[in-house]
């Protein structure tokens, strides 16, 4: 904790334009269980899932300030858990 360089100042505005586009993902996110996708209703879901969660991760959890390592780390679990998903869908489909 004692050990960031500097200081970073992040403005309210910016915190509130992210809670705005998650309250917007939010809705979308509901909106599209009243539409049929079919086959894209699940991929659907998890993306917007997966782009909520790196706004939060990125603004909230204050990662786009932090080292470099652990943005390099955490990227690297959401590619694996993306790959580990894609596997289990194509075993899934393949059946």
């Amino acid at each position: 904790m004692d050990n960031h360089k500097s200081e970073h100042i992040v403005p309210y505005k910016l915190y509130l334009i992210v809670l705005s586009g998650l309250i917007l993902l939010t809705l979308i996110s509901v909106g599209v269980t009243y539409i049929e996708l079919a086959n894209l209703t699940v991929f659907t879901a998890i993306l917007l899932a997966s782009v909520k969660s790196i706004l939060v991760l990125v603004f909230f959890m204050h990662l786009k300030f932090d080292n470099k390592l652990l943005q390099i780390l955490v990227t690297a679990v959401f590619i694996l858990i993306t790959l580990v998903l894609l596997i289990t869908f194509l075993d899934y489909n393949f059946r």
